[in-house]
């Protein structure tokens, strides 16, 4: 509302010149390479870390972005997020794992993956569709043959599932590693397919993974079950699994499709909840990082001080090394606070960067505001903390502020 209400007010420059000095300024890197390196340089001095992100935004069965030519164009903004997080390399500052964000519906039709979740929910599932068949058809480039699909909904996966391989092949010699993003519900079941498909091809120790991690939204009522199955998976197929543990976007969303389906709202009752199944999915995931180590990195990809205070907590009684297979996640712009601490503690800690043009980024701003309360709650907090500063620069260093 406020992006359209200034663009009427102000005309499109004002209200553009008004979004980069405020929104825009604040939450994105930048839109040229030299702006991007720029505020990585600036978060590297800090001792922190960049995770690009491109910010593609489709809602499902939008109509507005379809096409092969749509996914090609993204394909190409994904390669170039590769080449550019690895040129990042080159500024000075904290190294480790070059990290970059995913996100499949970007690559392949949400209709698609809608069909595919149907069929993978079913009793049984699809045999033509188990991850191994897929990483099989990546690989070779062969024609893949589903009896279940039509031939249009055949070739887009087979369109789809050569651009995930592209992506990766490419992002496995820049060594950049990909996390891949959740989304919907109805969505979720196809994209963990999928990176069961790639994790296959490209997570074994031979190829020095995992180059593909999945995310994990603790504010779904299952999320914790399925993270222990495929944990479990992944160790008995001798496989590395990396993980982003995040409490999650889209809860509005979720809440009122399955109030229009008349279905089980799939999501935490509440804050409370979904911060204990956080703090269950975050020690289950840390265990695992004690006795897989290296096969099983961890992204706490978080912005509540409780849930990363557990985290360093764990860390130290389970003997995790502050350089070790766990770092930090939160958003370029918020919970400053949180993030300075951790990286002049010595922890790995990593800045999601959206960068781009205006008209592609505020989209995408949009819905990260609107959807992560968890976030916004940070950014309470983060505004008493500068508040506190502020009273104390101009009133003195005497004066004694309570924290």
């Amino acid at each position: 509302m406020l992006q359209a209400w200034s663009q009427r007010l102000l005309g499109s420059q004002l209200s553009g010149a008004l979004l980069r000095a405020s929104i825009y300024g604040q939450f994105v890197a930048g839109e040229t390479t030299e702006e991007v390196r720029g505020c990585v340089q600036q978060l590297q001095s800090l001792g922190l870390r960049p995770l690009l992100a491109v910010p593609t935004e489709e809602e499902p069965d939008s109509a507005v972005k379809t096409g092969e030519a749509w996914y090609e164009g993204n394909l190409s903004a994904m390669l170039r997020c590769v080449d550019l997080s690895r040129g990042l390399l080159e500024s000075p500052g904290p190294t480790g794992n070059i990290l970059m964000q995913l996100k499949i519906t970007a690559l392949m039709s949400t209709r698609l993956c809608k069909e595919l979740t149907s069929r993978v929910r079913r009793p049984g599932g699809s045999l033509e569709l188990s991850p191994e068949r897929l990483a099989e058809a990546m690989d070779s480039g062969r024609d893949l043959q589903v009896s279940c699909l039509n031939v249009e909904q055949t070739r887009h996966l087979q369109a789809s599932l050569s651009r995930l391989h592209r992506v990766v092949q490419h992002a496995r010699a820049q060594h950049v590693r990909l996390l891949v993003d959740a989304e919907y519900t109805s969505l979720n079941p196809a994209l963990s397919l999928l990176v069961a498909a790639l994790a296959t091809r490209w997570n074994s120790p031979r190829e020095g993974g995992p180059w593909v991690w999945n995310t994990y939204q603790a504010y779904l009522k299952d999320t914790y079950e399925q993270l222990r199955r495929d944990a479990e998976a992944a160790d008995r197929a001798g496989l590395a699994f990396g993980v982003k543990l995040v409490r999650g976007a889209y809860l509005d969303k979720e809440r009122e499709v399955a109030r229009l389906q008349g279905t089980e709202d799939p999501t935490q009752p509440d804050y409370k909840a979904t911060s204990q199944s956080y703090s269950r999915c975050l020690e289950l995931m840390l265990t695992q990082v004690s006795h897989r180590g290296p096969m099983c990195p961890l992204m706490v990809a978080s912005h509540n001080e409780d849930s990363v205070h557990q985290a360093t907590k764990r860390m130290w009684e389970l003997g995790i090394p502050l350089d070790g297979p766990v770092c930090f996640g939160q958003l370029l712009g918020m919970c400053d606070h949180v993030s300075l601490a951790l990286g002049q503690a010595g922890y790995a800690v990593y800045k999601s960067i959206p960068y781009g043009s205006l008209e592609e980024v505020i989209p995408y701003l949009i819905r990260r505001a609107q959807e992560n309360q968890s976030v916004l709650r940070g950014a309470r907090r983060e505004q008493e903390l500068l508040s506190q500063e502020l009273r104390r620069r101009l009133l003195g260093r005497g004066l004694r502020v309570p924290h």
